[in-house]
């Protein structure tokens, strides 16, 4: 395959799950992350930057460092996030609303836009946003988060719009509750929101989706391995979930 693929946040969890994918086809792997103890856990032979993707500056550089080191790009995984606050939306404070969007929403705008004169000069490329089955369903006591993941599924099917004529692909995919710290985290805290155990809360999750279960890193890797590949060269301006068949965004327990 031999790609040149950069993933934000690559160092750990679905991002890590990526890279570790497209490095078995063969690709050239270029990590962005906040996390230097977790880049430095990363094999030797992936590049390695540290960089706030909210930072217009951090990913202006890590862009021309790409151009000089690689001299373009294949495909941009615009993967960077982070949950935001667990509150009801009278209750979320206006700093924790911009940090989730900044981190969410702008910081794939960002990579997108230093991306995209580079694609462009190419005449080929691929952009995939991870966005969420919030950006779908809604989410409640998530308002900041279900807000940018919302506002990711229309940047990524308006960049399908820009750049296709310049014959670079853009789609969106959706994960579901992703089994690790991240989701751990985010179950300890609804819990103690609605008085429950993480376990009550867990089994809610799950049985909002019709097979029953929580997905993996592996499972959105393969996903955004295959939206990357020739196998999906007409396939642009999806927003594409993987999640198990989410049917009750919201079960009550």
């Amino acid at each position: 395959m031999n790609q040149r693929v950069l993933i934000t946040a690559g160092a750990s969890g679905v991002g890590r799950a990526m890279a570790e994918a497209f490095a078995a086809t063969g690709a050239r792997v270029w990590i962005a992350d906040m996390d230097q103890s977790a880049l430095e856990t990363c094999p030797e032979g992936w590049q390695r930057s540290r960089i706030d993707v909210a930072d217009e500056n951090d990913v202006e550089s890590l862009f021309e460092d790409i151009s000089r080191e690689w001299g373009g790009l294949d495909t941009l995984c615009a993967n960077a996030g982070i949950a935001g606050p667990t509150a009801s939306v009278e209750n979320v404070l206006l700093v924790d609303w911009r940090a989730c969007l900044a981190v969410n929403l702008e910081g794939a705008f960002l990579c997108a836009k230093h991306a995209a004169p580079m694609l462009k000069r190419q005449g080929n490329g691929c952009i995939l946003i991870t966005s969420s089955t919030a950006g779908q369903h809604g989410y409640p006591n998530r308002a900041p988060y279900a807000a940018a993941k919302w506002g990711m599924v229309g940047l990524g099917k308006t960049l399908a719009m820009e750049l296709g004529p310049y014959n670079i692909r853009c789609n969106v995919i959706c994960p579901g509750s992703v089994e690790g710290p991240r989701m751990t985290g985010v179950l300890d805290r609804e819990a103690a929101a609605k008085g429950m155990t993480r376990e009550q809360v867990r089994d809610g999750y799950a049985s909002g989706t019709s097979m029953g279960r929580f997905v993996e890193g592996r499972d959105i890797a393969n996903m955004a391995v295959f939206l990357a590949s020739d196998a999906a060269r007409l396939v642009s301006g999806q927003v594409i979930a993987v999640d198990g068949h989410t049917v009750n965004p919201d079960p009550k327990l």
